[in-house]
C-alpha cells in the first residue's frame, strides 16, 4: 500500500473514455438528491444481471471488476470464471474459465489487466498471485510471503487472504490487501503485501504495510487513484441487521514497511497506512433499490468488487459489484458512484 497510483492499465483507459489521521479530502459537489457524503455521490445502480446465465456459466458470484485495454469491464467471478462486459450496458461479451496448474478451479477473489492486457488474478486458497493470458493459459505465478500463507503453511485464516489487487500509476508496483488479520496480528490489522515489476516483466517482493479495520470489518478490496493513495472498501455483514460498506481514502506513502515485524500489535513507531472516510454507502439515497433480505438501507448488498473507470480534475467515476453467493437471498448490483478525492 503504498506509492504513486493508478493501473496503468485504467490509465489508459481513463483517457479513452496509525498514525491513523488524516486531513479529510476536499469537500465535494454531488447532485442533488443523490450524495451519500459531501465525498461521493451515486448516479444510479444496475440489477440487469442478477440471477442469469452466459455461454451456460452462472452470471453472479462477482469479487473484482477491471477497465481492459478496450475499456470493457473484466468481472471476475470466485467460482474460477472471467467475464468481459460491455462498460455501458453491462451486456455480456465472453467467458473465460480459469483455473491453477492442476486444472482445479480457484477461490478467485482479485484483478488486475496489466499493460499487455494478461490478467493478474489472486485466489484465497493458498494464497496465490498468477498471471494469465486472455484466453485462460497460466504464464506465471508470482511470490508470497510465507506468513501470509493459509495455516499451517503459514499464519493466514483459509477464506481470509488475498481479496483485492491493484497495480500503482506507472505500472511498476503491484499491491495486494488480504482481507482480514494473520495469526499473531491484532486483529483488526490487516497487511497489504507489495511486489516490484522486474526487467523481464516478473514481479518480485517489495515492501509490506499495515492497515487498521474498522471494528468487525474486512476489506474486499483496494484500488489504486492517480495521486499515489487508495481507495479502500471495507465490508461487514451482520445477521438480521445487514452489510456494512464504507469506503476510505488512504495513504501509505508514510507507513512503516512490515514485512519484517513478525507481530503487528500497535507497537510504537509503526506508522500504519492512514486513512480518511469518504462515505458509508448506508448513507446513500437508495434511489428505489430493493432488498431480498435486512439491510440498513435498500440499495446495500455484499459488496465486493470495485474499479476506477474515470478521471477528471479531483473526480473519480468509480464502479462497485456485490457477490451475490448465488444465493436467492442476495443479488448481483452495479453501483456507479462519483468520488471526490
Amino acid at each position: 500500500m503504498r506509492l504513486r497510483t493508478v493501473l496503468a492499465t485504467v490509465t489508459a483507459a481513463l483517457a479513452a473514455a496509525t498514525t491513523l489521521t488524516a486531513a479529510g479530502p476536499a469537500p465535494a459537489t454531488p447532485r442533488t438528491g443523490h450524495a451519500c457524503s459531501p465525498s461521493v455521490s451515486i448516479d444510479r445502480f444496475s440489477d440487469a444481471l442478477d440471477k442469469t446465465t452466459y455461454d451456460g456459466t452462472f452470471v453472479g458470484n462477482f469479487s473484482a471488476l477491471a477497465v481492459d485495454k478496450d475499456g470493457s469491464i473484466a468481472a471476475l467471478e470466485d467460482r474460477s470464471s472471467l467475464f468481459d462486459l460491455d462498460a455501458r450496458t453491462l451486456a455480456l461479451k465472453r467467458v473465460v474459465r480459469l483455473a491453477d496448474e492442476k486444472g482445479a478451479a480457484l477461490d478467485s477473489e482479485g484483478l488486475v489487466v496489466d499493460r499487455d492486457g494478461t490478467r493478474l488474478i489472486t485466489s484465497e486458497t493458498e494464497p496465490s498471485v498468477r498471471r494469465y493470458s486472455t484466453d485462460g493459459g497460466i504464464l506465471d505465478r508470482l511470490p508470497v510471503p510465507s506468513a501470509l500463507l493459509v495455516a499451517p503453511a503459514g499464519r493466514a485464516t483459509s477464506n481470509q487472504t488475498f481479496e483485492g489487487l491493484t497495480l500503482l500509476p506507472g505500472g511498476r508496483t503491484l499491491l495486494a490487501s488480504m482481507e482480514n488479520a494473520i495469526s499473531g496480528d491484532s486483529t483488526d490489522i490487516v497487511r497489504f503485501q507489495t511486489w516490484t515489476r522486474t526487467k523481464d516483466d516478473h514481479f518480485r517482493l517489495a515492501a509490506q504495510y499495515a492497515y487498521r479495520v474498522d471494528a468487525g470489518l474486512g476489506v474486499p478490496e483496494v484500488q489504486a487513484t492517480p495521486d499515489g493513495r487508495l481507495l479502500v472498501l471495507e465490508r461487514g455483514f451482520t445477521a438480521g441487521v445487514g452489510n456494512t460498506v464504507r469506503l476510505y481514502l488512504a495513504d501509505p506513502r508514510h507507513a512503516t514497511d512490515t514485512g519484517g515485524i513478525e507481530n503487528l500489535t500497535g507497537q510504537p513507531g509503526v506508522r500504519l497506512i492512514r486513512k480518511t472516510l469518504l462515505a458509508d454507502i448506508a448513507d446513500c439515497p437508495s434511489l428505489g433499490a430493493t432488498a431480498k433480505q435486512p439491510q440498513p438501507n435498500p440499495l446495500l448488498d455484499n459488496i465486493e468488487g470495485m474499479t476506477v473507470t474515470g478521471y477528471s480534475k479531483g473526480r473519480l467515476k468509480v464502479l462497485l459489484v456485490s457477490d451475490d453467493n448465488q444465493n436467492a437471498a442476495q443479488v448481483t448490483r452495479f453501483y456507479y458512484l462519483r468520488v471526490r478525492v
